[in-house]
């Protein structure tokens, strides 16, 4: 994947029509953004792209212009598809388009999105549409009920697809895809890749570019220190409680050498208020998936893991990753310390040390381009605040795949039934019998009280609080 530091290119140096251009000015777009510039010049040559960049990065345009410029304004079939996430990003992205189409008239740009009554959007595909926005469930409903076809698609966009795969809709896409003819451009844009990201591609596009804004991992991004602490699993214990209270990660690995340790790890931590799972080797698929499932979507602060469970683990947005334990191989460090100041972002990497591991320390030390501070524990106050209490909350639900649940299902309970604003609706997992869905701590007594008194799917379903 190519990487750059790019100048401010202007759009007059790419070969578009003069009305693009001048359109482009009226709007503002003196000068390209780094995805843009990078994008642009493979895209309108009709190559299929994979783009990293993080939202504001100027996605829109770099989709939309190669979309619109490629459509038949006298056909009314749709020509362009954009996937999104949530109805507020769709919303947005369409917005959006509608501006860029100015240089041209009639151009027709519909919504179709969950949480709003489904009528009016036939009535509005009645009359055709040249580009669709939407959410995959709700795009879903219409490829059902035949309200919309899609075998003239030209362009094909994933928006935030990493945040899509999050919430379960990998499944959706994929069946939308398959109304779609094989020749066609597919460009797909994350701000993480997790492997699904590579799994859909493989299947759905041909021969993409990969481009990346920002290095998904740079240790210059990443601030590292090692604190000394006296030997003890009581001075190791008050050591991290210190670490974490004074830089009050909002989320963050605990590293441990043995799954004994992390289990008494994340009961103290517990003990001292926060919400502390312990992922290790002996537990049941059932419950690792739980685990991860309720830390991926905030509803822990803390996940205490030995380096084999936690082995394929990537969060977005991870602030800080702790060694309780030193790895005895100084690889293990590196990698450890990887998962956090992913995307570009900054973040945190802390050791507790003992000075009996200078051994260690010394060979961690041999591969970083900068020696690591060892700062004494006590350059830390001793009695930082307590935790908040973390932004969502997992709800679990007695129905998964096997009862065809989808996420689409979940998510129009939430939103059109119980009335749940589409961005207080985190992440969404379905597994074979049971479902888990995250909502905003402050939404969650309406969603659960709502769903259990409701019915999702036209059934009765019973849904608690983890």
């Amino acid at each position: 994947m190519s990487k750059q530091t790019m100048s401010k290119p202007s759009f007059n140096e790419l070969d578009l029509p003069q009305n693009v251009i001048s359109n482009l000015n009226q709007l503002g777009y003196k000068t390209m953004t780094d995805i843009q510039a990078m994008s642009l010049p493979e895209t309108l040559k009709g190559k299929d792209l994979i783009g990293k960049a993080k939202t504001g990065s100027g996605k829109t345009a770099s989709f939309s212009i190669p979309m619109l410029l490629k459509l038949n304004p006298r056909y009314f079939g749709t020509q362009g598809l954009v996937l999104c996430p949530t109805r507020e990003l769709a919303t947005q992205v369409a917005a959006e388009i509608r501006k860029l189409a100015r240089y041209q008239a009639n151009i027709k740009v519909i919504t179709l999105c969950g949480g709003q009554p489904i009528g009016p959007q036939i009535g509005s595909l009645e009359h055709g549409a040249h580009i669709v926005v939407g959410t995959p469930g709700r795009i879903k409903d219409h490829l059902r009920k035949g309200t919309l076809r899609l075998e003239s698609i030209e362009t094909f966009v994933l928006d935030e697809a990493d945040r899509m795969l999050d919430m379960g809709f990998f499944d959706e896409i994929s069946h939308i895809a398959s109304f779609m003819p094989r020749k066609k451009q597919t460009l797909l844009f994350s701000a993480t890749f997790p492997p699904d990201i590579e799994k859909f591609s493989k299947e759905f596009q041909h021969k993409p570019v990969s481009i990346e804004v920002e290095s998904s991992h740079s240790q210059r991004n990443i601030e590292q220190a090692f604190y000394k602490v006296e030997k003890g699993v009581e001075h190791k214990n008050k050591g991290l409680v210190r670490v974490l209270r004074n830089f009050q990660p909002k989320q963050a690995i605990v590293f441990c050498n043995t799954k004994q340790t992390c289990n008494d790890v994340a009961d103290y931590l517990k003990q001292c208020g926060y919400l502390a799972l312990s992922l290790q080797g002996d537990m049941d698929q059932r419950e690792r998936d739980l685990t991860l499932v309720r830390f991926a979507n905030q509803s822990a602060h803390i996940l205490v893991a030995t380096d084999v469970a936690a082995r394929g683990i990537d969060i977005a947005g991870l602030d800080a990753v702790v060694n309780y334990d030193l790895p005895r191989d100084p690889e293990v460090y590196v990698h450890r310390i990887g998962r956090t100041g992913r995307a570009g972002e900054s973040g945190h990497a802390f050791s507790l040390y003992l000075g009996s591991e200078k051994m260690k320390y010394d060979l961690i030390n041999s591969m970083q381009t900068e020696t690591i501070e060892i700062l004494a524990i006590d350059t830390l106050k001793e009695h930082g605040p307590r935790p908040d209490k973390t932004e969502m909350v997992t709800l679990g639900i007695d129905s998964g795949k096997k009862h065809k649940l989808r996420p689409g299902d979940i998510l129009g309970a939430l939103t059109r039934d119980v009335g749940i604003p589409g961005n207080s609706v985190g992440k969404i997992n379905i597994f074979d019998f049971v479902s888990y869905v995250a909502v905003k701590r402050s939404e969650a007594r309406a969603a659960l009280n709502g769903l259990n008194s409701g019915k999702i799917k036209g059934k009765n379903i019973r849904v608690r609080r983890i």
